[in-house]
Formats: C-alpha cells, sequence, structure tokens
C-alpha cells in the first residue's frame, strides 16, 4: 500500500566557502519554513542573532512585520504558510539566508521524500563536515581573512583574533551527537546557544 511521504531529506551547504560547509537533515515534511528556520540555526551552530529570510523563486519568505520595509521594498510572504511537502513534484531546491550583513547563503536542496515509520517528530542530522565560520567574522570573504590570521603564529592580529573566537577555533570540527542534541532542543524557548565552538577536551593521563 502506497504511503505519502511524512519527511524530506535535505542537503544544506554554505555558499562561496571551500572546502564544503554543509549537513544532510531529515525533517518532518509538514514542517513549515519558519519552523525549518531553528533546524537550521541549531544544525550549523548558528546563535539566531541575526535577520533571516528564505528565498524561494525570486520571492522572500519570513516574518512580515519583521522585514517590510514600508518603502516600497521586495514584498515578504508568510514563512508560515509554505511547507516543505509543498515541494513535492517541483524543483526542491532554496535558499536560507542569515544575517544580512555577513550574507550567508545556505543552499537547500530536497535530496528525497521519506515515508518513515514512525513519523518524525524532530529534526536529525545524518551526517556533514566542518565547523561554521564565526559569528560577525565578515562573511566568505572576512572568514578567510579570519582563518589566514589564526594560521598564522606570526601574525599582528593573531593572538587578539583568536581571543575573538573564544580562545579556539578548529574549521574541520564537526560533533554530530552534539549537532542532534542542540536539534532535539531547537524549539525550546531556553535553548542553549554557543557563541563559540567547544574547546578541546585535554587529553587524560
Amino acid at each position: 500500500m502506497f504511503q505519502p511521504p511524512n519527511a524530506a531529506r535535505l542537503h544544506v551547504t554554505l555558499v562561496e566557502i571551500e572546502p564544503e560547509i554543509w549537513r544532510r537533515l531529515v525533517v518532518p515534511a509538514d514542517w513549515t519554513l519558519d519552523r525549518l528556520h531553528p533546524v537550521l540555526q541549531a544544525a550549523f551552530g548558528w546563535t539566531d542573532s541575526h535577520l533571516h529570510e528564505f528565498r524561494i523563486g525570486g520571492l522572500r519568505y519570513d516574518d512580515p512585520a519583521l522585514l517590510d520595509d514600508g518603502f516600497g521594498g521586495p514584498r515578504v510572504f508568510d514563512s508560515t504558510e509554505v511547507r516543505l511537502q509543498d515541494f513535492v513534484g517541483h524543483d526542491g531546491s532554496f535558499t536560507y539566508a542569515y544575517d544580512f550583513g555577513d550574507d550567508w547563503q545556505h543552499l537547500i536542496r530536497i535530496e528525497d521524500w521519506l515515508a518513515l515509520d514512525p513519523a518524525p517528530r524532530h529534526a536529525l542530522c545524518l551526517e556533514g563536515a566542518r565547523a561554521r565560520p564565526p559569528e560577525d567574522v565578515g562573511g566568505p570573504w572576512g572568514y578567510e581573512d579570519f582563518l589566514g590570521i589564526i594560521r598564522d603564529p606570526a601574525h599582528e592580529e593573531h593572538r587578539s583574533t583568536l581571543r575573538w573566537a573564544g580562545g579556539h577555533f578548529d574549521p574541520e570540527w564537526f560533533d554530530l551527537d552534539l549537532i542532534n542534541k542542540d536539534l532535539r532542543n531547537a524549539f525550546r524557548a531556553n535553548a542553549r546557544r554557543r557563541l563559540h565552538q567547544p574547546k578541546p577536551k585535554a587529553p587524560k593521563d
């Protein structure tokens, strides 16, 4: 018996950065875009301290009360009115923009529709690679400069930049268990948001 899909498998990539920073997620198909927002924040470890919007087919989606400028700019459509399952049978690629200053663009591609038993109740990260850049680092180009500084102990801004980043930053860091813990807590009002990457544990003697 045919069972309609109840989940979507998404591949999400932070664009304009090499090597790629990406996550593969499974989320309920009936979730609206406004519920996908905190999932993307948790999956990448962003702190949700800036504005965001989804961009689909040239249209903008989020909370119109937050983004409509009142000066005749592009209309903002309500993200609570678009569900992932609305993409069934259509091109499932769209973008999620976070922090309009740094302009982090996430390319979201729907890889597959799944009929899971039981139906998923929260998002799950299957795999991924690499840490997201520090907040307010200046976008992809600022991130490139940041990496160059922290990799050069002789740079005059090396120590101050590392201190700004929390004292430690590993661009290859990826902790699947920690990400899935954050995803389970994504909708809690008091969900803990990490400004900095966790520091590595000291080796035991």
